[in-house]
């Protein structure tokens, strides 16, 4: 399968020359050119597939062009080694916990898969010396750093602003030393993004080595997120759920809601996707004017969504281009809620008194766009809602919530044992760019 640009002026590429220099030559993002649509039965029959298979199901109709099946679905292995279960809030409410794998956050799961994929790429063809890049505004760098650890010709790069990403998720990537460096950034992650993209464009530094990036502008980062949709829905349809369905997708970066709508592209019967985001409302405010009006990301408890200027809305644009009226068809398939950190407190307050279950600040966004939609619509409708991180990795502003004692899972404890090693660095390119060819 060939990958085109969003900007539409780059040349096609190769799935292995798309997931390699991750940004196209025109500052676009990758998009597969064609996206296979799924039979009714093979979707139907996912209820009697582990999340294993499900997710070698979906890979070979995204990758089965490009990769040996037994080498893709080796590489689905290695990175499934942890199951996605989802648990019951009330009646017909759902939450997918996505907080099971190594860093506890539903990044892992593409993480994981991208750097398998790029290691087969770079053994495969000989590449030398691959310097990944990632922006994180938390959970994207934990799960990079901590997926590429070890690889052998790989060095990974983790952007992250300085003092606006939770203790615990600094320690999961400052802690690990080997092929990760850490650059601690003074500004935000608008910024620490704008410098990952300029980086690429910058000529004398694709010269001095190999860049690629590891955030969801990559197709091997974000694509992979739709196996859990799928399984998600196969869960559902095992207990006749799975009819009318509404998924709420915490968003920030847009990479996951991307996913399901890609998931959906393939026939993943979905009724609507909700966009829930913090104060950070720009993708809100464009669902409710039309208009897209980037603006500089502002701090909240739910950090990990503090984007001011979303790279995949470009995706999101891109699928919805067929159609003769693109914003009322987005607008059709994907509902927008915000929620101020007020808000959000109060929901995950509800939600523990309600039923015990201690949410995150961001899956508490989702949650609580389920349960607005479900008022707004006055009827029941089965709803799930995206677990993207345990809520430990919080754990100062849940406890402070709840005034509740939340136990460190004995993996992020050894984290916050770990010694922290980062570079701080100004927003400033000439000086990221210095650095970097110094090195």
């Amino acid at each position: 399968m060939k990958y085109y640009s969003t900007n539409k002026e780059a040349p096609l590429a190769s799935l292995k020359k798309a997931v390699i220099k991750g940004l196209a030559g025109d500052r676009g993002l990758y998009m597969p050119e064609n996206i296979d649509l799924m039979k009714d039965f093979v979707i139907g029959e996912m209820k009697n597939m582990s999340f294993r298979e499900i997710a070698c199901t979906v890979s070979d109709a995204l990758f089965g062009d490009d990769v040996d099946k037994d080498m893709l679905h080796q590489i689905v292995a290695e990175t499934l080694t942890f199951d996605t279960p989802i648990v019951p809030l009330g009646e017909q409410t759902y939450s997918l916990e996505l907080f099971h794998g190594p860093t506890l956050a539903f990044k892992d799961i593409g993480a994981r898969f991208m750097a398998r994929l790029l290691a087969y790429f770079i053994e495969r063809e000989g590449v030398k010396n691959v310097n990944v890049l990632v922006a994180t505004s938390g959970d994207t760098g934990s799960a990079v750093a901590n997926g590429f650890l070890g690889l052998e010709g790989i060095r990974v790069y983790v952007l992250y602003p300085k003092g606006k990403v939770s203790a615990i998720q600094e320690a999961q990537f400052t802690t690990l030393g080997r092929n990760i460096t850490a650059l601690e950034i003074d500004g935000t992650f608008d910024d620490c993004q704008a410098l990952v993209k300029a980086a690429f464009m910058d000529e004398e530094m694709n010269e001095h080595s190999k860049l690629t990036s590891a955030n969801s502008i990559n197709v091997a980062r974000f694509l992979p997120q739709s196996f859990y949709y799928f399984y998600a829905y196969a869960q559902l349809d095992r207990i006749g759920q799975a009819d009318q369905l509404l998924i709420s997708v915490p968003s920030g970066n847009l990479g996951n809601l991307s996913a399901g709508l890609f998931a959906h592209w393939m026939g993943l019967p979905v009724k609507r996707f909700l966009a829930a985001n913090n104060r950070n409302d720009v993708f809100y405010h464009y669902l409710k004017t039309g208009r897209y009006t980037p603006r500089p990301a502002l701090p909240s408890c739910a950090n990990a969504m503090d984007v001011g200027d979303p790279s995949n809305f470009a995706r999101i644009l891109d699928l919805f281009s067929i159609y003769p009226n693109p914003y009322a068809s987005i607008c059709k398939r994907i509902a927008g809620y915000r929620y101020s950190d007020r808000e959000i407190a109060a929901t995950i307050r509800r939600a523990y008194e309600q039923y015990g279950y201690i949410l995150d600040p961001h899956g508490a966004c989702g949650y609580q766009a389920l349960i607005d939609e479900a008022t707004r619509q006055g009827k029941k409708t089965t709803g799930l809602f995206l677990e993207t991180a345990h809520p430990a990795k919080f754990k100062d502003t849940v406890e402070a919530i709840l005034g509740i004692n939340i136990e460190l899972p004995a993996r992020i404890q050894a984290f916050m044992e770990g010694e922290k090693q980062s570079i701080p660095l100004g927003r400033d390119f000439a000086g990221f760019k210095k650095y970097f060819l110094n090195r």
